[in-house]
């Protein structure tokens, strides 16, 4: 006689490194945490001392700065919200919350479509790149060694970047994705078991609804005296 949970049929509770679903999406989410964190501190540090991040003319060939009073505090929120929801997916895999994953993994969704649009944009224009590294400021690091290289053969270089971060970032998806099945098929009591022997096939029902049924059958009526 064999015992088969339905949610363990459809996909993989393993990720990368040969370790669980679970594991895997606390690591991931731990480390987005750490990374909106260094993010955050680095835009507080520029909101307390604009004048370490004001580029002059002769650095960069423009009068720039790194960023505006209005842009800056809506790029701290964007962090702080980044660093809340990586928290509740760390937090859901190892409490095993499912609702709590839901926020990260819309947020790679987000991502992965926007690195898809940069991808699609590339290939419908792809003279689009040349006129970007002309905007770069003329001491930018190789810029003259990216210039002279073929413009058709930069696109596929680039083309295939972006294909391989879409393929890891699509990746990471599915272990997340996998994670919240997991977690929601261990949770949920309306999951039903089967039961199979070698001539029959029986679909049993929750054990709670098995045993909250026969708690509650009426008792016999009492007896009467004759």
């Amino acid at each position: 006689m064999k015992m088969v949970a339905p949610w363990t049929r459809f996909y993989s509770n393993s990720c990368c490194l040969c370790c669980h679903v679970r594991t895997g999406t606390i690591f991931l989410g731990v480390w987005y945490l750490i990374l909106n964190a260094v993010v955050l501190l680095i835009l507080l540090s520029a909101l307390a001392d604009p004048d370490h991040y004001h580029f002059s003319s002769s650095e960069l060939g423009v009068d720039f700065e790194f960023m505006d009073d209005a842009n800056m505090c809506i790029a701290i929120a964007i962090s702080v919200l980044m660093i809340l929801i990586c928290a509740m997916a760390a937090y859901g895999a190892y409490k095993q919350r499912a609702a709590w994953i839901i926020p990260f993994f819309c947020y790679q969704i987000f991502d992965f479509a926007l690195n898809t649009l940069v991808a699609v944009t590339i290939l419908v224009y792809p003279n689009s790149i040349q006129e970007y590294i002309r905007q770069l400021p003329p001491d930018f690091p190789y810029k003259d060694d990216i210039m002279s290289v073929n413009p058709t053969c930069l696109v596929l270089i680039i083309l295939l970047f972006i294909s391989i971060i879409l393929a890891f970032k699509g990746y990471l998806i599915s272990c997340v994705w996998n994670c919240y099945r997991y977690i929601n098929g261990r949770n949920s009591s309306d999951v039903l078991v089967y039961v199979t022997s070698n001539d029959t096939t029986v679909l049993l029902p929750p054990y709670e609804d098995a045993t909250a049924n026969g708690a509650t059958k009426e008792p016999p009526p009492p007896y009467v005296s004759a």
